[in-house]
């Protein structure tokens, strides 16, 4: 059976577990605490090079780490996934936009927020604000003419994205300013098999 390293609050971990439970796939759950260092053990760097979450460890053992690429490994063969290499290429660029363009900015804030520490952070949450915003902008731009991000459907660059844009609230982005990202993340939430990020997939086995 697979299994899922993640933790709690992770919106990287968050998507995987909702792929996998829009694909039916049944999984082990190991949700680790980060607060505890328990990515930075020896144990865990073998099952992760960069020693971070998530990771997914396959029947045979080998494991696939950052969450772009479990999603793709996942979602191969799925409607998620198109076999068109043009259809492939547009939702493989969208995950990069993500990584470059809101990965940082976005879960940073919001890490300083539920730490509690904002007020001592308050200079880079200005600098990450700057930066995400710039992010939004561009995704609310095209989601004010398209619906989904590739295509006329749901696919896994929409949760590619999903997670932290719709967590962006919490690192005190105003997304009142952005009533088309708005749109598309209930659409996303629509869809079948949709979890939240504290919801317990019905294909979760530990």
């Amino acid at each position: 059976m697979l299994k899922l390293y993640d933790s709690r609050f992770s919106g990287n971990s968050w998507k995987i577990r909702i792929l996998l439970n829009q694909l039916r796939k049944p999984f082990e759950r190991h949700t680790l605490d980060l607060e505890l260092g328990e990515t930075k053990t020896d144990e865990f760097y073998k099952l992760n090079r960069f020693s971070r979450i998530p990771v997914l460890q396959l029947e045979d053992g080998r494991t696939i780490v950052e969450s772009a690429a479990i999603l793709l490994y996942l979602a191969e063969g799925s409607p998620l996934l198109p076999a068109d290499p043009y259809v492939r290429s547009q939702i493989v660029g969208w995950m990069f936009f993500e990584q470059g363009d809101l990965q940082r900015s976005i879960p940073l804030a919001r890490v300083y927020h539920i730490r509690g520490v904002a007020d001592k952070m308050s200079q880079q949450i200005e600098r990450l604000h700057a930066d995400g915003y710039m992010g939004l902008e561009k995704l609310d731009r095209w989601l004010a003419k398209n619906d989904w991000l590739v295509g006329d459907g749901y696919t896994v660059a929409d949760l590619a994205l999903f997670p932290y844009v719709s967590l962006a609230h919490e690192g005190k982005f105003e997304m009142r300013r952005f009533p088309h990202i708005n749109l598309w993340l209930d659409r996303v939430r629509s869809q079948p098999g949709f979890l939240g990020i504290f919801d317990q997939s019905s294909y979760h086995a530990a």
